[in-house]
């Protein structure tokens, strides 16, 4: 490949997500000048390939909300939704969507459509009585998705079992009970073909991701999973089902594997690969990862490119012979999997760090969202107790910027790297002696 070539390649995943994302809210803001009813999802089961099979404009209220902090702006729609009654307790994306909301749908990426009906899962216990807040404010239908979680850690039968099964028929079930609401409220008669295909653009799009997860094994690490691996995951989840996002995903996958043919890493010198658990630190998005590659730190894998791309990164498959069953079964394997990244982490975290060459796991739990946090302290304990893992924990928000502290956070993560310095100037001693 030509130089000319290459500088045209590299990046180009970076570049082209960040295009297609003001494209989708563009699209979003005419959807709401011509008011027309969106369908809300969330990142987690969004059922997009199902939603956009009846032409609905499909809104994630969390990544709005994440949005106005990337922006700057969060604290004013957080203060808006505070005084509106909301405490501050409350998960910061619910309360920008409903600062969102309040204002009508202005947004810093544009304006947003009005909630025509939501679609969710229980994924997370916030989804329902967010969805009932839409309900309250626009009488609009909302549909609770019930898919069952794993019973217990590692316990995680597959097609086939009896009781994968019964748990598939159940999701299949509800499918069938949402279609004729969709087609009620959308007026769009609905095209089993037309699904087919939109599960053919996922499949590729899914795919690709996975690949992409993979060869972030590379030394140099080809992209950084806290930075670079968001804008990948903004694209997997609002492009999902569309021929956008699979040809997005194709070429990420050419970029990627060119990087790591050639050893280009995405920082100029990689010292130490990390794990990241938990959800980023939007209001200082930026400045939160300069403090770990200032020090040559680099993400190679994330807890958060794992549940919030609902599974995608597993890279399931549809089946397009069938297509409703198949799309069951991938919401039952994909909320499933999204769950178990929060709740049953142990083992996977472990063959992650192992896999992917990592010195250490950055755990970051987070005041707005405790369906993430909680537990994140024991899990540390569980991985510590199981093998010698560095590993720094810090507490942030990412949507709160009034309890993020830059200076503590520095003064944290400098001494985690100092550590990691020292650990392996003590090994490199250690080898020389032997």
């Amino acid at each position: 490949m030509t130089g000319t070539a290459m500088e045209g390649l590299v990046g180009r995943g970076n570049a082209d997500g960040a295009r297609l994302f003001k494209e989708w809210f563009s699209e979003l803001e005419q959807a709401a000048d011509d008011d027309r009813g969106a369908a809300y999802v969330f990142v987690m089961g969004s059922l997009a390939e199902l939603l956009r099979c009846f032409d609905f404009p499909v809104v994630f209220p969390e990544i709005n909300s994440l949005q106005t902090a990337v922006r700057h702006v969060a604290h004013d729609y957080l203060n808006e939704a505070e005084d509106y009654g909301y405490s501050p307790d409350i998960c910061g994306y619910v309360k920008a969507d409903v600062a969102t909301q309040l204002r009508g749908g202005t947004h810093p990426m544009g304006r947003i459509p009005r909630p025509g009906l939501a679609v969710y899962t229980n994924a997370c216990n916030t989804y329902i009585k967010w969805a009932e807040i839409w309900e309250r404010m626009y009488d609009c239908p909302i549909v609770t998705i019930d898919v069952p979680g794993s019973r217990a850690a590692g316990l995680k039968p597959g097609p086939g079992h009896p009781d994968f099964e019964n748990d598939r028929a159940y999701v299949l079930a509800q499918l069938k009970e949402l279609i004729p609401l969709l087609e009620e409220k959308s007026g769009v008669k609905f095209d089993i073909d037309l699904l087919r295909e939109k599960l053919g653009y996922a499949n590729t799009a899914a795919s690709g991701w996975k690949r992409v997860l993979e060869l972030n094994r590379a030394k140099p690490s080809v992209f950084n999973a806290l930075t670079d691996g968001t804008i990948y995951l903004g694209v997997s989840n609002c492009l999902r089902g569309t021929p956008e996002g699979a040809r997005y995903f194709d070429d990420l996958v050419e970029e990627m594997e060119y990087k790591a043919k050639e050893g280009i890493g995405t920082l100029t010198e990689e010292l130490y690969r990390l794990i990241f658990v938990g959800v980023p630190c939007y209001p200082i998005f930026r400045r939160f990862g300069e403090l770990f590659t200032e020090w040559g730190g680099t993400f190679v894998n994330s807890t958060y490119l794992w549940f919030a791309s609902g599974g995608a990164n597993e890279g399931h498959q549809y089946d397009l012979d069938r297509p409703l069953e198949s799309l069951a079964e991938g919401l039952l394997l994909g909320v499933r999997d999204a769950m178990d990244s929060m709740f049953f982490q142990t083992d996977p975290l472990l063959e992650m760090y192992e896999s992917f060459g990592a010195d250490g796991v950055v755990y970051h739990p987070i005041k707005s969202c405790r369906t993430v946090s909680t537990g994140l302290a024991d899990n540390r304990r569980a991985v510590m107790d199981r093998a010698d893992v560095p590993s720094l924990f810090i507490e942030s928000d990412m949507m709160d910027r009034r309890v993020v502290s830059e200076a503590q956070l520095k003064n944290r993560i400098d001494a985690f790297f100092e550590g990691l310095a020292s650990r392996r100037h003590k090994a490199a001693a250690g080898t020389t002696q032997g």
